[in-house]
């Protein structure tokens, strides 16, 4: 017998009709592969098919899916129908139920229930293009089955649009598990070498997924390819094409979305999704950030909260001296000096008196941003107390994890303490020097909580490797990196925690970090004021942690941008960044020549306050001077944001 798109036995070509039985004069002759009535071709690939058929014995319609190419050898044979029966046994919600493994002569197949649903590609012949956030959910069903098959050690290896099978209630399936099997000589070891092509498999499994997800977004196939192994071919570095998200669509894409999907397909292997897992941790996050629902990096977040804290302490100091007498006649200034000290325990005194404020319904004035104020407040029983409650260091962490957070949390010290050196008069140290470390806070327990997702994101914002077409190739921003691993931003993480610490809505705008591709405008009260110094000393710090020949140009980029709104030049800048620098004009370098050449050539992550000379006062700055408004230079700065110290030194 034929195959059931060949009059030949060897290789299938559905340009020729199957072999057709008797029938009366007038009637269509009837196609048929083995029992089965062939009513219409699903689908078609390089390397499968799908066909809609009759199954009389049954009296129900069946989805049959089949190689494009017969197994070459009775023991290929053998192997295909052991790997086939294999994933019959793998049950998930999101997988496919198979109703019969089978052969016909030389032909293998699987059978599956016709009424699981239809196929994508009927799906989006019928319909309109569905909405983003329709599309994620299809997708993230698909990828919640695939993930689950290919840690049971199986492959699709021709995952196509018709793979993905809808419900009437839009429940997703996955179709053709290890019907499109790799091709080996007939004298192979297939215990030997399937396990390595379904590892290798696994990976263009993701990137097929990929472009179905750019299929459905943008309406149209990628590369104007329909068989998505064709597509894989001609995209780098097999080919030569990339497969980018347009900008005309016929849904607007949020950008998160946007750079999920670009991921997927992108043009560096080394940047996408290795895993499935991987690529639906990204666009579930999205998903459930979007649809507003419970779920996704945020409640997995929340959840590590409750479990092993916020960060863990780095110095036991505090609950060594908290036993003795000597720490109640300490001066809350040196207290809340050596808390600070500890950024776990100033989170931890912060979360416990704003949520003791909100508790006893007194916490309308604003959030307690003060430490000096908010040890008064708890006692130094509290104080203790909190100390005891914080994991000690490194918690969960291994060694080089725990030393990476190490580094972020000296980053963000510093930044700190550059805020508190530009900010303007009459405003509280401590008040800026949290609100500072409340901008990293997404960043801080990302770093502890998700290691390996942090490492995922400094790997996406690492420019790929120039090519002849690509010279000057740009990496990710932290944002976009951020969407493709986890589905949402840095600062929603943040800001997620601080509203469940009930901080307030004032300090939930203080911690929004200004965009670095947003203009800066003018202040419009105190909290504005603040948001835009501690966004400021916060881009000097990424500055300073540029490689060393873009370092001056990242400060002075930095410095243009926010010297009208706050009244600062590159003097002020470069005291804050060097305080222990002479700040005579005469003791200033003359040029930006002589800055360069007296920078000293030190690591990064070494680099401390006075390592970059300060220049001479520039002709900018005196005018900006004289364009200042007043009660800027110390005379009387108006700052009170209520409870939260955000205003004055009291």
């Amino acid at each position: 017998m034929s195959g059931p798109d060949s009059t030949a036995s060897t290789t299938p070509d559905s340009g020729a009709a199957p072999k057709a039985t008797a029938a009366s004069p007038s009637a269509t002759p009837m196609r048929r592969f083995g029992r089965f009535e062939l009513r219409a071709l699903l689908s078609k690939s390089a390397r499968s098919m799908l066909w809609l058929v009759f199954d009389a014995r049954l009296g129900q319609e069946l989805i049959l899916c089949l190689p494009r190419t017969a197994p070459n050898s009775p023991e290929a044979m053998s192997h295909w129908l052991k790997m086939a029966n294999g994933v019959s046994r793998v049950q998930h919600p999101n997988l496919a139920h198979v109703i019969e493994v089978g052969q016909v002569e030389q032909w293998p197949f699987i059978a599956y229930d016709r009424a699981l649903g239809e196929t994508l590609d009927e799906r989006l012949a019928r319909q309109a293009v569905p909405v983003p956030l329709e599309a994620a959910d299809w997708v993230c069903q698909f990828l919640e089955g695939l993930a689950f098959a290919h840690e049971a050690g199986h492959a699709h290896r021709d995952i196509q649009c018709a793979s993905l099978i809808i419900s009437s209630t839009n429940q997703v399936r996955v179709l053709g598990l290890e019907v499109a099997q790799e091709v080996f000589p007939a004298s192979a070891d297939f215990n030997t070498v399937t396990r390595r092509a379904v590892r290798e498999s696994a990976e263009e499994d993701v990137l097929c997924v990929g472009l179905i997800l750019h299929r459905i977004l943008s309406g149209r196939p990628a590369l104007d390819r329909a068989d998505l192994q064709a597509a894989v071919q001609e995209m780098q570095p097999l080919g030569r094409e990339l497969v980018r998200m347009g900008w005309e669509t016929p849904n607007p894409i949020p950008d998160p979305l946007r750079a999920i999907c670009n991921r997927a397909t992108d043009r560096q292997a080394r940047q996408r999704y290795h895993m499935a897992r991987s690529f639906l941790r990204a666009l579930d996050g999205w998903r459930t950030a979007a649809g507003q629902d419970q779920g996704g990096p945020i409640a997995l977040l929340m959840d590590k909260l409750q479990r092993i804290g916020h960060l863990p302490s780095t110095s036991t100091a505090l609950q060594r001296v908290g036993q003795s007498s000597a720490m109640e006649r300490q001066h809350a200034s040196a207290l809340s000096g050596l808390v600070l000290q500890d950024m776990a325990l100033s989170l931890e005194l912060l979360r416990r008196v704003n949520n003791s404020l909100k508790q006893n319904g007194s916490a309308g004035g604003g959030a307690v941003l003060n430490m000096q104020r908010a040890i008064a407040m708890i006692g130094l029983e509290g104080v203790q107390q909190a100390a005891r409650a914080l994991k000690p260091w490194p918690g969960p962490l291994s060694p080089v994890q725990a030393e990476m957070l190490k580094s972020l949390m000296k980053r963000v010290q510093h930044a700190g303490q550059i805020a508190q050196a530009l900010r303007p008069a009459g405003y509280d140290g401590e008040v800026v020097y949290l609100i500072t470390v409340m901008q990293n806070l997404g960043r801080l327990l990302l770093q502890y909580h998700f290691p390996d997702d942090a490492q995922q994101i400094r790997q996406l914002m690492l420019p790929p490797e120039p090519t002849a077409e690509f010279p000057h190739p740009a990496s990710l921003g932290e944002q976009a990196a951020a969407f493709a691993v986890l589905g949402c931003d840095l600062d929603s993480l943040g800001a997620a925690v601080a509203r469940h610490w009930s901080l307030g809505d004032e300090l939930l705008h203080m911690i929004r970090r200004q965009s670095p591709d947003a203009p800066v405008r003018h202040s419009e009260g105190d909290a504005d004021l603040l948001r835009l110094t501690c966004s400021f000393a916060n881009e000097l710090e990424d500055a300073l942690n540029l490689p060393e020949s873009k370092r001056q140009a990242g400060i002075e980029i930095a410095t243009r941008r926010y010297a009208r709104p706050l009244g600062l030049g590159l003097r002020e800048v470069y005291n804050a960044l060097n305080p222990e620098a002479p700040k005579a004009a005469e003791d200033f370098p003359q040029d930006r020549a002589e800055v360069a050449r007296d920078k000293p050539q030190v690591p990064v992550d070494s680099l401390q306050p006075g390592a970059i000379a300060a220049p001479k006062a520039s002709a900018l700055r005196s005018r900006l001077a004289a364009m200042a408004p007043p009660n800027r230079d110390g005379s009387g700065g108006s700052g009170n944001t209520g409870n939260s110290g955000a205003g004055g030194s009291r």
